[in-house]
Order: structure tokens, then C-alpha cells, then sequence
């Protein structure tokens, strides 16, 4: 009674609050005098008033925002302090369906009006901006012979174009080491990296004009622990005179289309904290050569860590050609939603087809070849070209360098500046102390001899990355990093990526799904243990108890990063290293996800303790069990099954998301008697279900509890299990399953009701308080979709597709999608088999097929569970043969040929359906959702784990959730893809519809998700962890639900990380943390009706300060990105402000 007078008496207020402030609006306007000076014409002053009076409302409406967010706050702390959490009854209905009454809590969805102007803008873009849309609508792609640069043109140069100005060229001589491909991480290392490594610091300290150039931290850091103490004090300084620069500074040089940002943040920061600490350095160039497309989130995150300028490499070849014909390789690229110049860095792109020796000197790789002294005669490489280098002697270095010269100049009429890059190397090169002379050597007498020569006009020198853009900058006359005159800016992205003909790389946005899939486990994973370990340390600290808490878990959460990191490399989440490699990759995904368990484990037992003097820490007896076990790396996890007996059993949940969240969680129990209590003892509601091994076998003994629960941000909840009958609290599921005239025995259990339909295909539907969901009864897959508010169904019809590959000798692999046409459809060998699953908290649809087992579940409730259908798909293709399994969404929304994919998470990028264009090259990355839209509805797939998708038709929404295929597809590795395992690929299907008036004007670059879109990802991506605790723990432990947050952050801010940084003792952690928040930027055009969930934003201002329970926030310092520059002091004001879709990194100390 008491919460209900005090929801009463808030409602009141609100709506007093509401009224007064309306009436204060109207009373203004009334009594405003220049309104009565004249009558029906508006001259100038009035309508200056008018703006006056219009912005007067906008205040108002502003004020009014932020009183109710007050009072909104004042009745979620009076109705959290209620006692304990009321039951949520559900009741069966005359016409057989479950209802989940509302909650007796009200629900927020309060969003400031100058949010929402956000996702308009974009009117503020400078009109000399590039978008890559534009450029891809208006390229021809008709792949001309252009001669000797078979993908480019004739180049042409004058013999005066230098006279005023010499040619400057640095020729940068760099190793492309791939942390794992054809051999393992560790084989690289003990074969070449480390021969690479040693010989670099003798071979740069024979010569002080020498340079080179090194990406990859990952091997630096293993080779670092190996050398003496004299070694490293050679290459300190080493780079501190400029001779070895580290390019990016990255754990790994990573893959752009599939790593999620988080994991791209994650290994930056890694890199750069480890060159900081052991070198001292700070990268400030970024150099991607072998990535597959390029991302302009990598754009994005480079510049917040400080970095002035880029290059990148793997382009398509027309985009490469068209740029060169414009001067445009060199750019300032910039967000699209940036309306000034915050955002844009310097980029440079490399012209031609690759980055080794014969294709980086000019554009005439047979002659450029000749100048790759590795393959002098007698070596065990030559050159393709048939015409060998020769070493360089007093007799042939005239000819020799005229030639080259020739292609240095010819390549330079292709850039604004007279600054030229040619870059030395190739994968794994210098390994061999012979190569070392054979290079250097050979190329100084080459600039010593152009260098001699007045009339040249050139000045030829080994440099860095660095030395080049450095020398370009003063060039041009501007600062490092500022746009120098007249050159282009440029937005948008560089996928998808063909090398040659209509070789789309494309069959890399899904191959090898399992460990795609396990690469988002592992991410969401570290990002839990981090955080929880980084409130365990501080409120120990707090406390006084460091010393009884395992500090060291540090360690292992510092390999999973690097492991997670090495995993980003673009051989590795790609799919595309050879199967032993993908292997071991594996065993340290495995391996880490292990040692994050025990970290979530150790921290959440310190945390849920009521009394924390009480805590003692066992590694041989943990407190708490795993949610679920693997048994292999490529094998798919197995939940543990909690067994009850007369003592009550407690399960601790983590909730990973800084947002409140109602979620049903499902646990594994061995008798299907059970009672669920919250921490206080009082019965929960809870559907209970049989666990099916197959689709008419139940797992006898194990038994589903599906418990509706509301867990604190970031926060821990505690559940106790009961061995006893509550059939008012405790409800059984239904079941029917439709044999479709297959001769199966289906097992049964008296406990729950099942009936087998023998034959019969017509459709039905589930449904609950927000749509009405219709199935096929023959193929058991979605057919529609009916809102509650709704007359109208919405078409939304599955089916599952198999692509083919060519009969040419070019055939799909690893790398490349080269389907033998359009798809076809899947046909199943035997009608599928059909469970219906129907109960209070959820429903479901499973359709088992031969090679694809399909559920869709609908959940019962409030809130972002009940607003979007979970899917997932366990995809089995082993004994398939050169085919690839996709899943096509057939709608009736007219999407007008664009469709909409994200970025690495962090971005959308609309696109564009080009029929010009073959089928592959139309697919794109999808790490976490695409969405196809009309002026009423927009209809979203968002996904767990990165895969490839598209929409070939209008309407259409298609992914590839599998691929098998025979053969190598010429591109190095040298396998096909055949060691495919069970996938299970998750999805949410989410349908919203478009308010009135909202609708996205054409040409729009940019495109947002909705906040619901949002959270809707982060529950697909951050699932709730149920830990139970061990069975040997004495009864009864105080156990008490955990509220790190005082209040809930706002909801378009998204905590990426709260990552303790490393101490002097590298296995501890210090005092400091970094805190990593990202503002999202969402389209407010998405009705929110009725959304059950509490959401309010605060026009990008958070109090740091006041954000802890418990801890006090002793300073807060932003940072670069990646923490190696501070933005500002140290300050004791912990407010900070961040704009829509920044990224921004915070020093701190919690205590």
C-alpha cells in the first residue's frame, strides 16, 4: 500500500508539474504586449519576436525536461526503496494466451528535444566533401587495360615539372609481419620475426641515414622479453633518433570489416600503454597495407588517440584509379557525421595494386621489380617480370637510376605534392642480415648518385612514415595533421574491396562464423571482468581488504587483451588463416574466456558478500560455478545444470549493462519441483520447460527455469533455488510438435503438456502485450508480424537460400564470394520437424532442418525483451560441397534500393544496391546490424557475432550464416574453407515504426538506430552471466544483490570500458583506471510508445562524481584515447560533456 501512495502522489506531481509549466507557456504568450501593436500583417520586428517567443518555448520545454527528470529520479528511489520486488503473476486467458501483468512501477522515456536534432543534421556539410556513396553511384567500374599499370593509365610528366620545386623521396623500408596466417603466432616468431627483430638493430646502427618501420606490438612485445638489457637500450635509442618508427602502435594490424570497436579500441590501447611503458614512444602515423577495406571508424579512433596522419592500402582498383586521376590519394577524411573539421585526419592511399617492392616504386611493377635487391639471381624469390634486379656498381648506377627516377617521377604526377612515398617491403621481409645489405646497400649508392645530381631535381633518402608526412606538411606550408591547401575531403568508407576483375572479398564478412561468434564471447566477456574487477579492487581498497583479494587476477585479465587483441589481426577474426592456425587461435580464445570466468567469479564473490570480512578467496575451491563449460575450442558450450537437493541453492547474476535491466533468465535445473526466491525469500514467478537434445528427445533428468528478473546496472542480483511445488508461482510450458507425417517417437513427461500433430500445415501465431508473431505450419519459419495496435499484418517472410560457386577456375574461397548466380532455395531432404513451446515468460518456434536448426522466441515481456524477436540459428554444413547457406527476410517495405549496415558497431553507413555492379559485390560487413526502412517502418537484424549481408532486392534483407567451399582462391593461403563446426549464429528482429512527419530527407549520409535500436544490441551482446554458487558452500550465505551505480547513466551513453591501468609490477594493478564512454547518436523519428523501460538524456552531461555507490571518485583526467597525451589537468570537478557519437577516454582513481 505504501509504494501505491507513493506512485500516487509522484503521478500527481508530475501531472501538477506538467500543467503549471503549460500554463506559464500560454500565460507568457498572452500577456506578451507587442502583440496587440498590429493587426493580421507581420512586419520584420514581429517576426523577430516571434523567433524570440518561439526560442522562449524551447526553453521552457527544456525546463520542463529536466524537472521531470528530476521527479523522475525522487519516484525511482522511492519505489527501488520499497520492500522487495512484487511478484509478477502472469494468468492464462479464456482465449488461450498468457498475460504478464504491468508493473507496478512507472516507466520513464524522457528525451531532452535538442537530442534529438542530432540525427537531423548533416545540412552543416561543407559543400567540397566527398561522400564515398556518391563516387561509388557515379564510378563507371568498366576495368579498362590501362598498359603497363594494368588497372590505372598512362602517366606522363614534362621535363621542367621539377625545376621550381625538387622532388623529395623517402623510400621507407618496412616488414609486414602477420601475427599468424600460413604458420602460428609463435612459428612466425621463432622462424623469421625474431631473426627480423635482431637484425634490425645491428643493421640500423651500421648506418644512421638507414630507417625502418614496424606495426605490429604483438611480436615486439615477445621478442622484448627476450633480449638483454643492452639490446633494449640500442633500440630505445633506436627510435628515439628516428631511425625505427612504430607505425599505429596496435597490438595487430587488425581487420576493419568484422572487429567490433570495443576490441579495436582494446588492442590500441594495449599497444600504445606497452610502447609507452617499455619505449617510451608515441606512434604517430598509422600505417594499414594488408587489411581488406578500410573503415573510417579506424579513421575515427586513430585521431582520438593523436595520431596526425594515415595510410592505407587495399582499396578497389577503380576507386584507386578514379582517385589517382583526381589528385585525390591523398585526403582529409573526415566523419559523416562531422559538420566541421574535428574529426579529420590526414590520408594517404597507396595507387597501385600491392604493397610489395614491384608494385610501390612507380607505376611499371616489371621495371620496379628490378629494384627489389632480395631477388637479386642466386636468391630463392625472382621476379615474375623475367627481367632480374642487378646489383648496383660504378659502371651501370647512371642507367640504373634513370630508370628508377623515371618511376619515381611518374608516380608522383599522381599526388598534389612534390613529396613522394615508396615504400620497401613486403610480408616477412628482411629475415636474413643478406637482405638487409643487399637493400640498403644497393639503394644507397642509387642516392648518393641521383643526390649528386643538380639537374635531377631530386633529393632521394630511407625514411620513415613519418619522415614523408613531416616533409609533406612543410611542404605545403601547414601543421602536422592540418589540411593542406586544396586537398579534398572525404567521407565514408572503403568496402567493399575487389584486387583484380570482379574479385569481391567478400566471403570474408562470414567465413569461418564459429569463431567469429566466439570472438564476441570472449569481447563480452573481458569488458564484464573488467569492470567487476575494477569496482572488487576499489571497494576493497575501500574497505581495507586488498590484501585478502586475488590483485593478481590482473594478469590473466592482461592476456585476455592480448589475446582478444591478436584475435582483431586481418587473418585471424577474418577467417582466412590456414586450418592449424585457426586452431590455435582457438585454444587461446578458449583459454581466455576460462581465465575471465574465474576473474568474474573471484570479483562478483567479494561483491555479493553482505558482510565482506567474511570473504576468503580459494582458488581450489571457487565460491562460485561457471554458467557454462566448453569442452573443446571449437566445440559450442554446454550450460551447467544446477542440482537440487533440500538445501536451497543461490545463483548470482551479472548484469553487464550500465542500464537497469528486466531480462528472463533461464537456468538449468535437475528436477522439474522447483521454487525460485529472490534475495529477500519471497517466490518469484517462473515458467518451467523440458531441455530437448533433439527435436522429439528430452534430456532426461534436466529441466529449463525461466525466471523474469530486474538486475541493477552493472550490478549483481542473487536468486535462491528450491527443491518443492509452488503451482501458483511455478508454471509449466506446453508443447506441441508437428511430425509432418514422420514416423518419430517423441518422449514425454507427465509434468508437461504435449501434443504431436501428426499431419496439418496450417499456420499459427504466438504472441504477447506488444505483437502478434504468424509462423508457417509447413516450414515452421516467421510468415508475418501484427502489432497490438495494429489491423494491418506486416509481412516478414523467412527462407533459408544456398549459394553455389563457378564452374572457372576462379571459384569462392576463404577470401572471395563468387557465386554461380542468384541463390537457391534450400531444399530439405525430409520436412522439418516442428516445437511449439508456448508459456507465461516466453514462446518459441524451433524448426529442425537437416542443416539448420531455427528458433525464434518471443518473450512475454515489458520492455526491450518483449519489443523484438530473439532468432538464432545452429547452422551445420560439414557435408556440404561448395556452398554457401544463407537467410533471406522477405518484407513489403519499399527501401528503394538502400539499405543500411553498421561499422564496427560504432557507425551506420547507408547503402546502395547496385545493379551495375555483380551480385557479391553488393555484400557488405554486418558486425552488429542492418536495418532496410520506408517513410513508415524500419526493420532491423541485429546480430552477435560479424557476418556478411545485404538486400538484393527492394524489401529484402539477406545474411551468410555459413560457407563451405573445396578450394584455394589465389590469394596466398593455400586451403579451402572445409573445417566448418556446429555455429549457433544469435539475432534479434527488431520492427519499429516511423512517427509522423519524421521522415529521413534523400541523400542523407548519415543514418542512426533508434535508443531502443541500441539497447536492443546491448542485450543481444551482453547477456546476462548466472553464476551459481557451488554446491560445497555452507547454507544460507549472506548474499546481498550489488548497486555499484547511484543512478543510471544517461541512455545514450554507453560505458565501453572501466579498465584498471597496470602498475610498476606489470602482473598488479595500480591506482588509476580508465573510464571509456561513447555517446551514441540515435534518430528520435522511431516512435517510443509504451516502451517499459526507463530512459533520459541529458544533453551529453554526466556527473562522474556522483555515478559510484559507494566510491568516491578522487580525480578525473580526460585523456587521449589511448591515454598516452592528457587533454586537461587533473581536476577535482568530475561533471564532464561529451558530443553525439564521441569516444572519450577519463584518467581516474576510485576509491
Amino acid at each position: 500500500m505504501k509504494l501505491k501512495k507513493q506512485v500516487t502522489v509522484c503521478g500527481a506531481a508530475i501531472f501538477c508539474v506538467a500543467v503549471f509549466s503549460l500554463y506559464l507557456m500560454l500565460d507568457r504568450v498572452q500577456h506578451d504586449p507587442t502583440r496587440h501593436q498590429s493587426g493580421g500583417n507581420f512586419p520584420r520586428s514581429q517576426i523577430s519576436v516571434l523567433q524570440n517567443r518561439i526560442e522562449q518555448l524551447e526553453q521552457l520545454l527544456e525546463e520542463n525536461h529536466e524537472i521531470i527528470s528530476h521527479i523522475k529520479e525522487s519516484v525511482l528511489e522511492l519505489t527501488a526503496n520499497a520492500e522487495g520486488p512484487p511478484a509478477l503473476l502472469p494468468y492464462y486467458t479464456v482465449n488461450g494466451s498468457w498475460v504478464v501483468p504491468p508493473e507496478p512501477r512507472p516507466s520513464f522515456f524522457s528525451i531532452s528535444p535538442q537530442d534529438c536534432q542530432f540525427a537531423l543534421g548533416g545540412q552543416g556539410q561543407k559543400p567540397e566533401l566527398q561522400q564515398m556513396l556518391t563516387v561509388s553511384e557515379e564510378l563507371p567500374f568498366d576495368n579498362v587495360d590501362g598498359g603497363v599499370w594494368k588497372q590505372g593509365f598512362d602517366i606522363s610528366y614534362g621535363p621542367h615539372d621539377w625545376d621550381a620545386e625538387d622532388l623529395q623521396v623517402f623510400v621507407v623500408p618496412h616488414s609486414h609481419n602477420d601475427p599468424g596466417w600460413i604458420k602460428t603466432f609463435d612459428k612466425y616468431y621463432a622462424e623469421q620475426t625474431q631473426h627480423i627483430l635482431h637484425s634490425m638493430v645491428s643493421k640500423l646502427q651500421e648506418d644512421p641515414r638507414r630507417r625502418f618501420l614496424w606495426a605490429e606490438v604483438s611480436f615486439f612485445a615477445k621478442w622484448w622479453g627476450n633480449i638483454s638489457a643492452q639490446k633494449k637500450a640500442a633500440v630505445r635509442r633506436l627510435v628515439g633518433n628516428g631511425q625505427l618508427e612504430i607505425v599505429t602502435g596496435g597490438w595487430v594490424m587488425p581487420d576493419e570489416a568484422n572487429s567490433h570497436y570495443f576490441a579495436l579500441i582494446d588492442q590500441l590501447i594495449e599497444g600504445h600503454q606497452w610502447l609507452e611503458k617499455n619505449l617510451g614512444a608515441t606512434p604517430r602515423s598509422g600505417w594499414a597495407v594488408d587489411p581488406f577495406g578500410h573503415s573510417p571508424t579506424m579513421a575515427y579512433l586513430l585521431r582520438r588517440a593523436n595520431l596526425t596522419s594515415m595510410l592505407i592500402q587495399r582499396v578497389h582498383y577503380a576507386i584507386k584509379k578514379h582517385f589517382a586521376a583526381t589528385h585525390s590519394l591523398e585526403f582529409m577524411w573526415r566523419q559523416t557525421w562531422d559538420s566541421d573539421s574535428s574529426t579529420d585526419i590526414f590520408c594517404h592511399m597507396m595507387p597501385f595494386y600491392s604493397y610489395d617492392v614491384p608494385h610501390t616504386c612507380g607505376p611499371d611493377p616489371k621495371i620496379c621489380c628490378q629494384f627489389d635487391f632480395k631477388r637479386l639471381p642466386g636468391g630463392r624469390i625472382n621476379c615474375p617480370w623475367k627481367v632480374p634486379p642487378r646489383a648496383i656498381t660504378e659502371a651501370n648506377v647512371a642507367e640504373r637510376a634513370a630508370l628508377l627516377l623515371d618511376q619515381y617521377r611518374k608516380k608522383s604526377r599522381l599526388f598534389r605534392s612534390n613529396v613522394l612515398l615508396v615504400p620497401l617491403g613486403d610480408d616477412f621481409r628482411y629475415d636474413k642480415p643478406q637482405e638487409w645489405d643487399a637493400q640498403f646497400s644497393n639503394y644507397q649508392r642509387l642516392f648518393d648518385f641521383l643526390n649528386s645530381k643538380p639537374d635531377f631535381h631530386v633529393q632521394a633518402q630511407f625514411g620513415t612514415l613519418s619522415d614523408y608526412f613531416d616533409a609533406l606538411y612543410k611542404r605545403t606550408g601547414v601543421e602536422p595533421g592540418a589540411r593542406p591547401p586544396g586537398f579534398p575531403v572525404l567521407s565514408g568508407d572503403f568496402f567493399s574491396y575487389a584486387d583484380r576483375e570482379d574479385h569481391y572479398w567478400t566471403g570474408y564478412y562470414t567465413s569461418r562464423p564459429f569463431y567469429k561468434s566466439l570472438d564476441r564471447v570472449l569481447e563480452a566477456h573481458l569488458r564484464g571482468a573488467e569492470i567487476l574487477y575494477s569496482l572488487a579492487v576499489a571497494h576493497a581498497r575501500r574497505s581495507g581488504l586488498a590484501g585478502q583479494y586475488p590483485l593478481s587476477n590482473f594478469a590473466l585479465l592482461t592476456e585476455a587483451r592480448r589475446t582478444l587483441g591478436l584475435f582483431q589481426h586481418h587473418d585471424a577474426i577474418t577467417g582466412t588463416a590456414k586450418e592449424a592456425v585457426v586452431a590455435d587461435y582457438g585454444v587461446r580464445l578458449l583459454r581466455s574466456l576460462v581465465n575471465l570466468k574465474q576473474v568474474i567469479i573471484n570479483a562478483a564473490h567479494y561483491l555479493v558478500l553482505g558482510d565482506k570480512e567474511t570473504y576468503h578467496f580459494d582458488p581450489e575451491v571457487p565460491f562460485l560455478q561457471m554458467d557454462d563449460t566448453r569442452s573443446n575450442h571449437d566445440a559450442l558450450p554446454e550450460r551447467t545444470v544446477i542440482r537440487l537437493d533440500s538445501s536451497p541453492r543461490y545463483v548470482v547474476l551479472f548484469n553487464p549493462l550500465e542500464q537497469e535491466r528486466l531480462s528472463v533468465v533461464s537456468l538449468l535445473v535437475s528436477s522439474p519441483q522447483v521454487r525460485v526466491l529472490s534475495e529477500e525469500g519471497q517466490p518469484l514467478a517462473a515458467q518451467v520447460s523440458v531441455h530437448w537434445s533433439s527435436a522429439t528427445d528430452m534430456v532426461p533428468d534436466v529441466y529449463q527455469v525461466s525466471v523474469p528478473i530486474r538486475l541493477p546496472a552493472l550490478g549483481l542480483g542473487v536468486l535462491q533455488l528450491q527443491l518443492g511445488l509452488d503451482g501458483h508461482h511455478t508454471l509449466p510450458s506446453s508443447v506441441r510438435i508437428y511430425l509432418h507425417g514422420r514416423q518419430l517417437v517423441v518422449s514425454r513427461h507427465e509434468a508437461f503438456p504435449l501434443r504431436i500433430i501428426d499431419s496439418g500445415t496450417g499456420d499459427f501465431a504466438l504472441s504477447n502485450r506488444y505483437m502478434q508473431v504468424w509462423f508457417s505450419g509447413l516450414s515452421g519459419l516467421l510468415k508475418s508480424i501484427r502489432r497490438v495496435d495494429e489491423e494491418q499484418e506486416q509481412r516478414m517472410d523467412m527462407e533459408f537460400l544456398v549459394y553455389g560457386t563457378r564452374t572457372s577456375k576462379d571459384k569462392s574461397g576463404a577470401y572471395l564470394f563468387l557465386p554461380d548466380g542468384e541463390a537457391q532455395p534450400y531444399v530439405p531432404k525430409d520436412p522439418p520437424v516442428l516445437r511449439v513451446t508456448e508459456g507465461p515468460f516466453f514462446s518459441e518456434v524451433v524448426a529442425y532442418y537437416e542443416h539448420i536448426h531455427q528458433v525464434v522466441r518471443l518473450y512475454n515481456l515489458p520492455g526491450v525483451e518483449g519489443l523484438s524477436l530473439y532468432m538464432s540459428s545452429l547452422v551445420d554444413i560439414r557435408d556440404y560441397v561448395n556452398r554457401e547457406l544463407a537467410l533471406r527476410i522477405h518484407t513489403a517495405i519499399d527501401s528503394q534500393g538502400t539499405f543500411f549496415t553498421d561499422l564496427n558497431g560504432f557507425q551506420v553507413q547507408p547503402r546502395r544496391y547496385l545493379k551495375k555492379l555483380p551480385l557479391q559485390a553488393n555484400f557488405y560487413p554486418m558486425p552488429v546490424m542492418a536495418y532496410i526502412q520506408d517513410a513508415q517502418n524500419r526493420l532491423t537484424l541485429h546480430t552477435a557475432q560479424a557476418l556478411g549481408v545485404s538486400s538484393l532486392r527492394d524489401g529484402q534483407l539477406e545474411v551468410i550464416l555459413d560457407r563451405r567451399l573445396m578450394q584455394d582462391d589465389n590469394r596466398g593461403l593455400g586451403q579451402g574453407l572445409k573445417d566448418n563446426k556446429r555455429s549457433c549464429n544469435y539475432f534479434r528482429l527488431l520492427l519499429e515504426r516511423r512517427t509522423l512527419g519524421s521522415e529521413v530527407p534523400d541523400g542523407h549520409s548519415t543514418s542512426y538506430p533508434s535508443l531502443l535500436s541500441h539497447l536492443t544490441s546491448t542485450y543481444l551482446n551482453a547477456p546476462v552471466l548466472a553464476l551459481p554458487v557451488a554446491k560445497r558452500q555452507p547454507p544460507a550465505p549472506g548474499l546481498r544483490s550489488f548497486h555499484p551505480l547511484a543512478s543510471s547513466p544517461p541512455c545514450d551513453f554507453h560505458l565501453l570500458n572501466l579498465r584498471m591501468l597496470q602498475a610498476e609490477d606489470d602482473t598488479l594493478p595500480s591506482a588509476e583506471a580508465a573510464l571509456i564512454l561513447h555517446r551514441k547518436g540515435f534518430d528520435c523519428g522511431l516512435e517510443a510508445k509504451n516502451l517499459g523501460f526507463n530512459c533520459t538524456t541529458s544533453q551529453g552531461k554526466v556527473a562522474l562524481g556522483s555515478l559510484f555507490h559507494g566510491l568516491d571518485v578522487g580525480f578525473v583526467q580526460p585523456t587521449s584515447l589511448t591515454l598516452l597525451y592528457p587533454l586537461a589537468s587533473p581536476s577535482n570537478s568530475t561533471d564532464i560533456y561529451l558530443e553525439p557519437m564521441e569516444v572519450a577516454t577519463f584518467r581516474l582513481r576510485l576509491g
